[in-house]
């Protein structure tokens, strides 16, 4: 299974998912890049909320499922092996990455439901079962559904949260000598009442979470680079020779070009997410005026995980002092402590590993209630009401604490199998369905031209969609309400 995995992980996706992300940018016309200011305004203003949650809301419970342990060691071992090229091909990456993720969170908006719980339930199950009966294929939209949400809630709502409280007891088992059954146990206290409380409470802690372990750690790191202000300009020129071997030395463990170009875009594509169905799933919880709108939100995400912390992590390793990091030799750190060690090689005092250890925790702790929004959606899919929803929160809990305690190779290696199936039946539908992402598109497009501050999606006649869209959400009557509640805010 685990060759099986590398094959299509590593040797399949990549090339599809690279393939898909310049399809669609060059289909919506850059529309990560035009319309990328926009976006920095819409992102600040969107914390209004209405009966759903609010779109920043929807943003942070994406962008906390995004940001984990990854950003940490997974850009580490990246650099390690890649040298520092594998930095610009993460960002050429999260480039192309932006799109994708516009695309399948705007179909995760237009084919939303709303639940009985007055939160909207979408995302890719929905879109697959609703967008493609609507081309005539009901039969394989709703099996593709189907399996999509199965495995979704095996991998999001059982393995990772596992494995990333595999990771936070590793850490401060070594940082502090926690055993490793005293983190789970702090564990399962500290997520229980949170789950177990539902989605709503969920957002309200990931509004403010996220953004505050975000924003402590970039200070920390912007102090990295004012310290070493001097040294910038070389470790980006680093950065740049590096990616395309055009000086000696910079090769990572790995070796040679190909190794730096698959590492760079291995670590971008399995952090930021983008084409694997995970956070389209938090996309259609919010409620907005238009779908391009939580698409562009949704596609700024990946901005903020690869192009800002992942760059940030990484930087501060190139950084670092020979003793620490130097290319094409193995550190004898793990990829965990790397990031430590390097900002301890900077930074005076002995905070640093108190510090690396909230880090940790935090990411990895927003991780594992980003899973759990992904999880229930995809529980509600499968038809599952309240009980189940209860159901699923229980076996989070429990797998957070069983992650801190057991050994997690098979796991890692099933989850990452059920991963690459998810993808590529996610970008099968993206791809079956980019008109509809085209259309609604070139509707945001025209009402700005017209002169519209903010644009209202109306679909039922609406002559650039590919059909007619069926449904209550996106009726004139429901735009009227929606402008109307934003003019009030």
């Amino acid at each position: 299974m685990s060759s099986f995995e590398s094959l299509v992980s590593g040797r399949i996706l990549i090339w599809v998912l690279l393939g898909t992300g310049l399809y669609l940018t060059l289909g919506s016309r850059g529309v990560q890049l035009r319309l990328f200011a926009r976006t920095a305004r819409l992102v600040a203003r969107s914390r209004h909320q209405r009966g759903s949650l609010s779109s920043f809301q929807a943003f942070v419970i994406g962008l906390g499922g995004r940001v984990g342990t990854g950003n940490i060691a997974g850009v580490a071992l990246a650099v390690t092996l890649g040298g520092p090229g594998a930095l610009f091909w993460m960002w050429v990456v999260a480039l192309l990455g932006m799109a994708t993720s516009f695309a399948e969170s705007t179909l995760a908006q237009v084919f939303k439901v709303r639940n009985a719980d007055g939160i909207f339930r979408g995302g890719p199950a929905y879109y697959m079962q609703r967008g493609l009966g609507l081309a005539g294929f009901a039969t394989t939209g709703r099996a593709m559904g189907v399996l999509f949400a199965a495995m979704l809630v095996f991998s999001y709502g059982l393995i990772f949260p596992m494995v990333q409280s595999n990771t936070i007891a590793a850490t401060l088992q070594e940082a502090h000598g926690l055993p490793t059954a005293a983190t789970a146990v702090a564990l399962m206290v500290l997520t229980a009442p949170i789950l177990l409380a539902g989605m709503r409470v969920v957002a309200r802690v990931t509004e403010w979470l996220v953004p505050l372990m975000a924003a402590l750690y970039l200070v920390v790191v912007a102090v990295v680079i004012l310290i070493s202000l001097d040294r910038v300009p070389g470790v980006l020129a680093d950065v740049f020779a590096g990616a395309f071997h055009l000086r000696a030395g910079l090769a990572g463990t790995g070796g040679g070009l190909f190794a730096t170009f698959l590492n760079g875009t291995k670590r971008g594509l399995f952090s930021n997410e983008a084409g694997q169905g995970s956070s389209p799933n938090g996309a259609a919880t919010a409620d907005v005026a238009h779908p391009v709108v939580q698409g562009l939100i949704q596609g700024f995400g990946v901005f903020m995980d690869t192009i800002v912390i992942c760059t940030a992590t990484g930087l501060t390793v190139l950084l670092a002092s020979p003793a620490v990091y130097t290319p094409g030799v193995e550190p004898q750190w793990a990829e965990t402590t790397l990031v430590q060690h390097a900002l301890a090689d900077i930074l005076p005092g002995g905070w640093v590993v108190w510090f690396m250890s909230i880090v940790v925790l935090t990411f990895a702790y927003s991780s594992v209630l980003g899973y759990s929004t992904f999880a229930e959606v995809n529980v509600s899919y499968l038809g599952g009401g309240r009980r189940p929803g209860i159901v699923l929160r229980l076996a989070m809990t429990v797998a957070t604490g069983l992650g801190a305690v057991v050994a997690l190779d098979l796991a890692w290696v099933m989850a990452d199998v059920a991963l690459a199936l998810m993808t590529i039946l996610n970008l099968v539908a993206v791809l079956w369905l980019s008109r509809w992402v085209f259309g609604v598109l070139r509707d945001y497009d025209r009402q700005r031209a017209e002169g519209v501050a903010e644009p209202a999606f109306i679909a039922p006649g609406n002559p650039l969609l590919p059909a007619e869209l069926p449904g209550d959400v996106w009726t004139r009557d429901r735009a009227r309400e929606r402008v109307e509640t934003l003019d009030e805010g």
